[in-house]
């Protein structure tokens, strides 16, 4: 959703598969990890603004053949999306619109939509479960969550996008 205008806009998800395309996205400009790095063990995704290449967020998922589950190695929006970084806002909404990416790959990786990540800090576990109807599983860290399948549904149906065969 555009904050300014509150419009609905549609958005698109490439793969980015280039190494060195991902070397702009970096912990020195807002994205919090050097995405580069990620793109060795993970499948790299950016959600955009329809038409256009401008990326909004990015997620790196791997399956988990022993746990039946995607798991969410990184999700981020972008610096203009992030309320931590900017009072202004570009569009909210960018982060469902990620886990709604990795609920399709795990549905393309056999897995139901089943997923599971470590979120930043208590307060986004508690957003994530919220708004997300994830569940706390703090096996390997307090921030540890998952989301089985009825919830990765309940975010595909409510967070659409153009899924494109397009790749960076």
């Amino acid at each position: 959703k555009d904050a300014s205008t509150g419009e609905l806009v549609q958005t698109e998800v490439i793969r980015i598969k280039r190494k060195s395309f991902l070397k702009k996205y970096n912990k020195r400009n807002g994205w919090y990890t050097d995405w580069e790095k990620l793109a060795d063990e993970n499948e790299i995704y950016a959600l955009v603004v329809e038409g256009t290449v401008d990326i909004q967020g990015l997620i790196a998922v791997a399956p988990q053949k022993d746990m039946q589950a995607v798991y969410i190695s990184w999700m981020c929006t972008a610096p203009q999306n992030n309320k931590l970084i900017t009072d202004d806002v570009k569009y909210y909404g960018v982060g469902g619109h990620l886990f709604a990416v990795a609920a399709k790959k795990s549905v393309d990786f056999g897995y139901d939509g089943y997923m599971y990540g470590f979120a930043a800090n208590e307060e986004l576990l508690k957003h994530y479960i919220t708004k997300l109807n994830a569940e706390v599983i703090a096996m390997l860290h307090p921030y540890q969550f998952a989301v089985d399948e009825e919830s990765a549904k309940q975010i595909m149906e409510v967070y659409d996008y153009v899924w494109t065969d397009e790749e960076i």
